[in-house]
C-alpha cells in the first residue's frame, strides 16, 4: 500500500510541475500576442551569448514571424558586433548596440552574472530607446525581448520538454557571411580556430596539453587562423596559444564589427576548431565542417542534441563534437595523424 501511495504522490508532483510549465508557456504566448500586432517591433536588444543567439534566438524569431504572420518590414533587429547578416531574412533594419554602448558595459553585465537576459533590464530599455529614436520608430513600437525566448525554452533546458518542443517552435536555416574584409590577408585553405576557457573547456594543464597537441597536428597540415579578438567583451578569456602556430588576429578587431568579420573568416575556412560554444554553433550553418572541443558536457547536452538533429536536417556542414574527457582519463594524447577526408576537401 505504501508503494502505491508513493507512486501517486510522485504522479501528483509531476502533474503539478507540468501544470506550472503550461502556465508559464501560456504567459509567454500571451506576451507574444501583445507584441505581434505592433506597427514596429524591436527584436532584442540581444546582449547575451553568441551560442544562444544562433541556436535559439534567431530560429525562434523565424518561428514567431511565421506563427504570428509578422512581415520582416515591421521588425528591427538590435544586436552587437555587426551581426546584421544573421538577421537578413528576419528584419528589414538593424541597429548596432556598440554605436551607443561601450563594450565594457556588456562585459560588466557578464561579470555580474546578468549575461542571460531573463528580464528587461534598464540597459535593455536604454538600448531600445536609442534604437527607436535613431530610426524614428512610431510610439506604438513594442519590444520582442530575449526574455520571452529564455522563458519559452526553459522547460526544455530543465528537462520538462522534449526536443520536439524546440523543433515545433524554431525555424532553422543556413546562413551567409557578410561582405566584409578581414583585418589582414589570410592564407589559402586555412582552418579557423577559436579557443577560450569556459566551463565546457577549462584552462587546466591537462586540457591545455591536449589542445596544444591538437594544434600541433592541425598546423602541420593546414594554415591556422586564430580568432583571438583580444576584446574581452564577455566573461571568457582567450586561450594563450603556445608557440607561433598560425596567424593571430588579436588586437585587430573593432568591437562594432568583430562578429561580422569573424563570421566572414569562419565562412572562408576549410575547417573550424574551437571551444564548444560561441561560433562553434554558427560554423556548420555557414557550410564549414566543425570540431567543437569540450571536457564538461553537463550543461551542453541539450544544446548538442539540438545541433545534431537540426544541422543534418537543413543540410548544414558536419558537426563533430570531441569530448576530451576520455582521452584525459585514459592518459592518452592526441596524435597528429592525417585525415584523408580533411585533406581532400576543396
Amino acid at each position: 500500500m505504501r508503494r502505491v501511495v508513493a507512486r501517486w504522490r510522485s504522479h501528483s508532483r509531476q502533474i503539478r510541475e507540468q501544470s506550472r510549465v503550461w502556465r508559464r508557456q501560456w504567459h509567454v504566448e500571451r506576451d507574444l500576442e501583445q507584441v505581434a500586432d505592433a506597427d514596429a517591433i524591436i527584436a532584442g536588444p540581444w546582449c547575451s551569448e553568441v551560442g544562444y543567439e544562433v541556436l535559439y534566438w534567431i530560429p525562434f524569431l523565424r518561428w514567431v514571424m511565421e506563427a504570428y504572420r509578422i512581415p520582416r518590414e515591421r521588425i528591427v533587429a538590435v544586436s552587437r558586433g555587426g551581426t546584421s547578416s544573421w538577421y537578413d531574412r528576419i528584419a528589414s533594419r538593424y541597429v548596432e548596440i556598440f554605436d551607443h554602448v561601450q563594450p565594457e558595459r556588456l562585459r560588466a553585465n557578464a561579470v555580474a552574472g546578468s549575461l542571460k537576459q531573463h528580464q528587461l533590464s534598464d540597459l535593455d530599455r536604454e538600448i531600445a530607446d536609442y534604437a527607436s529614436k535613431t530610426l524614428q520608430l512610431p510610439a506604438s513600437t513594442k519590444i520582442l525581448h530575449p526574455s520571452l525566448m529564455f522563458r519559452w525554452f526553459a522547460p526544455f533546458w530543465s528537462g520538462h520538454e522534449t526536443l520536439a518542443f524546440v523543433e515545433r517552435h524554431t525555424r532553422f536555416a543556413r546562413m551567409t557571411a557578410p561582405d566584409v574584409e578581414p583585418p589582414q590577408p589570410l592564407p589559402e585553405g586555412y582552418a579557423a580556430v577559436k579557443l577560450y576557457s569556459a566551463r565546457s573547456l577549462p584552462d587546466s594543464p591537462a586540457v591545455r596539453a591536449q589542445v596544444d597537441a591538437l594544434l600541433d597536428g592541425l598546423s602541420a597540415r593546414l594554415p591556422v587562423v586564430h580568432l583571438d579578438t583580444g576584446l574581452g567583451i564577455d566573461d571568457h578569456a582567450d586561450y594563450a596559444v603556445r608557440g607561433a602556430r598560425g596567424v593571430s588576429l588579436s588586437g585587430r578587431f573593432d568591437a562594432r564589427t568583430n562578429l561580422a568579420v569573424q563570421t566572414r573568416i569562419v565562412a572562408g575556412a576549410r575547417l573550424y576548431v574551437g571551444t564548444c560554444g560561441s561560433l562553434a554553433w554558427l560554423a556548420p550553418l555557414l557550410g564549414v565542417p566543425t570540431l567543437p572541443l569540450f571536457t564538461d558536457a553537463s550543461f551542453l547536452h541539450a544544446h548538442l542534441h539540438v545541433a545534431r538533429r537540426v544541422y543534418g536536417r537543413i543540410g548544414a556542414a558536419a558537426f563533430s563534437p570531441l569530448d576530451l574527457t576520455g582521452i584525459l582519463d585514459a592518459g592518452l594524447a592526441i596524435g597528429a595523424a592525417a585525415s584523408p577526408a580533411l585533406m581532400s576537401r576543396s
